[in-house]
């Protein structure tokens, strides 16, 4: 087993997904938090142009132990507030 595979599944995140925040360094929930949801989610905008907000969502859940359809509106708006600036 590769020290990859071998790491705890972040919540919200597929294969796919998961293999695009490991191509910019995000292997763990740590490192979300860490670096910030607003910020993984930039670089991966950044390295994959047609990421939607879905993946934010995902990210913002990740880190509160949600669904990311479950994340509240508000949170939602805070976000896309912190995206734009």
């Amino acid at each position: 087993m590769s020290e990859k595979s071998s790491l705890p599944r972040i919540k919200n995140m597929g294969p796919k997904s998961t293999d695009w925040l490991n191509d910019i360094g995000v292997f763990t929930l740590e490192d979300i938090e860490r670096q910030g949801v607003v910020s993984v989610y930039k670089r991966l905008k950044a390295s994959r142009p047609n990421i939607s907000l879905v993946m934010l969502w995902a990210l913002q859940g990740a880190v509160m132990n949600l669904h990311w359809k479950w994340l509240p509106e508000e949170v939602k708006a805070e976000l896309l507030q912190e995206i734009a600036e």
